[in-house]
């Protein structure tokens, strides 16, 4: 019987990752152009921010699979791309912290 509890932790992780993106003022409230959302380079890290990213391509999709039941990914790599993409004054360190936690998570699901 499939549970409803790793989709629970996974909502939970996400809105941490929100909250702080909001916190930080990283939450961006301009949507990227179309041809920017249709970027065929992983993290569309051609066309966008990887704040930008998170927010409209990370996060929107992520809601939608919990929101309809959906499969979690086998994957998630996130954090590396977070190092790399982020400032490493320290400022974003939290939101580092709560994507590899997400990373972690489902890595352990799978």
């Amino acid at each position: 019987m499939h549970t409803d509890k790793p989709l629970h932790r996974a909502a939970d992780l996400i809105l941490e990752i929100e909250q702080t993106m909001r916190a930080e003022g990283l939450w961006h409230q301009e949507t990227p152009s179309p041809a920017a959302m249709a970027s065929r380079t992983p993290f569309c890290a051609d066309t966008m921010e990887f704040t930008q990213w998170l927010r409209f391509v990370f996060l929107a999709r992520m809601r939608m699979l919990i929101e309809s039941g959906g499969e979690l990914p086998a994957q998630s790599g996130i954090a590396v791309m977070a190092r790399l993409r982020l400032p490493s004054d320290g400022s974003v360190d939290r939101l580092i912290d709560q994507i590899e936690a997400f990373d972690r998570f489902i890595e352990s699901q799978g």
